[in-house]
């Protein structure tokens, strides 16, 4: 294997535990209403499972509430049933338009375990991003013993691998302070 093949690998698969972080943040409540936070909702839709964004207008009109209006008046009931038995937390208000949500305040407590939650998120990413950097380290390892490569040239690429490493644990560390402020901030 090529080393600028074993690196662009290397580094698609610590991009990907990055992102895979960053989806996972958008699914964390804060203390403001975001679109994404319904994207679990699943609406039935003529005997068929939908995502809530594809039946119905999802806003925001302000921090604290969502406002979701039906394409089809006839979904309305479909859509309040389906946020009931998700774990939301929110009592849908149905004025035979709209449906209304407002974003309870989160106590002192709840926001403590949601940066627990976020913590161990951000754990899992981390080991991970480390996951791939030993991969790499170990087809290094196998290719100087098979004398595919150097000792100088496998420890250099081992630096480079490194060097990767402590960029994406940065980004993942970076999220992590942004998302952890972003819960605590009231």
């Amino acid at each position: 294997m090529e080393f600028s093949q074993l690196k662009s690998s290397t580094e698609s698969k610590m991009k990907a535990s990055v992102q895979a972080l960053g989806e996972e943040f958008k699914k964390v409540r804060t203390g403001r209403a975001q679109v994404s936070m319904l994207d679990g909702v699943r609406v039935d839709y003529y005997g068929n499972p939908t995502p809530l964004n594809q039946v119905a207008s999802v806003s925001c009109p302000d921090a604290r509430s969502f406002l979701i209006t039906p394409w089809e008046t006839s979904v309305l009931k479909s859509i309040e049933s389906s946020i009931v038995k998700s774990d939301l937390g929110m009592a849908p208000i149905n004025d035979g338009k709209v449906i209304r949500l407002k974003l309870p305040e989160l106590t002192e407590d709840r926001r403590k375990d949601l940066v627990k939650k976020t913590k161990k998120m951000v754990e899992d990413a981390r080991i991970a991003v480390r996951m791939a950097r030993r991969e790499a380290n170990e087809l290094l390892k196998q290719a100087q013993k098979d004398k595919q490569i150097s000792e100088d040239e496998s420890k250099s690429f081992q630096d480079e691998i490194q060097k990767m490493t402590d960029k994406f644990v940065a980004d993942v560390d970076r999220l992590a302070a942004e998302k952890e402020k972003d819960i605590m901030t009231l």
